[in-house]
């Protein structure tokens, strides 16, 4: 019953359109601006964006190293044992 249930849900979902396609015209190659990055740095909030980015990666980033400290140190007691 659970794969009935799956199988329909995926064929609907196939039918499901999340976006409607805007054509690709020449003016839209000729844009050189980024309208919301201009507006995000004239209100200084791009400063605070990549501070934020900043936080998130160094967060992860600790998390990585002490996850390998941990791993190397489980590791090598399993060797000594």
């Amino acid at each position: 019953m659970k794969k009935y249930l799956v199988l329909f849900l995926l064929f609907v979902s196939l039918h499901v359109v999340a976006q409607e396609k805007i054509p690709v015209t020449e003016s839209d190659y000729s844009n050189n601006s980024v309208d919301m990055a201009d507006k995000m740095r004239e209100d200084g909030k791009i400063y605070v964006l990549v501070g934020i980015i900043g936080i998130i990666f160094a967060g992860i980033t600790v998390y990585l190293v002490s996850t390998e400290r941990k791993i190397t140190k489980i590791e090598k007691s399993i060797t000594q044992k």
